[in-house]
């Protein structure tokens, strides 16, 4: 499935990203804050692409200019929630933060989410210090749930606190009124 945006296509990841996705990964601002080690190579980045960004409704964000990958996007499924809910997790590389690209693929996965899968509640969460992943959060309309301590992380042997937000679909809906 693939989506469209003004300025993005959200697409499937594919093995032939792993350059463009290791140029962003690679960073240690990106993924240490998100939860996970920074990519070590491109064959790394590839192996990632093949073990966890092919998972079912994970997308890669691509910018309509280039037609070239600069993030990720996806709805967790089988973590725990029940059918009717969701969750939404992102990264996109430095160049591109502060330019509305992830809120901006956000509010396409919400809209698929609420309208098109019918859910009743979508959740988002960020670590501790993730101030711009907050940020995207809360233009998205996500409003805090809860805190988690303790949380283990993708990131051998760190354990994090996570702040949780959802958003009803009713919330959703008078939002986009």
């Amino acid at each position: 499935m693939t989506f469209e945006t003004e300025r993005l296509i959200l697409r499937p990841w594919e093995e032939t990203d792993a350059e463009e996705c290791y140029r962003y990964a690679q960073d240690p601002q990106v993924g240490p804050i998100a939860g996970w080690a920074a990519h070590t190579s491109v064959e790394n980045s590839r192996e990632i692409i093949k073990t966890v960004l092919s998972a079912p409704e994970t997308y890669a964000v691509v910018l309509k200019t280039t037609g070239l990958p600069v993030g990720s996007l996806g709805k967790a499924s089988n973590i725990g929630l029940p059918d009717s809910e969701g969750e939404i997790g992102y990264w996109i590389g430095v160049p591109y933060w502060g330019q509305g690209l992830i809120p901006e693929a956000v509010r396409e996965l919400m809209r698929y989410g609420f309208e098109e899968l019918k859910l009743e509640k979508m959740w988002c969460g960020y670590f501790d210090g993730n101030e711009k992943s907050k940020r995207v959060q809360e233009k998205c309309g996500f409003r805090y749930h809860h805190t988690k301590e303790n949380v283990p992380c993708a990131i051998e042997g760190l354990l994090r606190t996570e702040h949780i937000t959802c958003i009803t679909r009713e919330e959703w809906l008078k939002s986009n009124k």
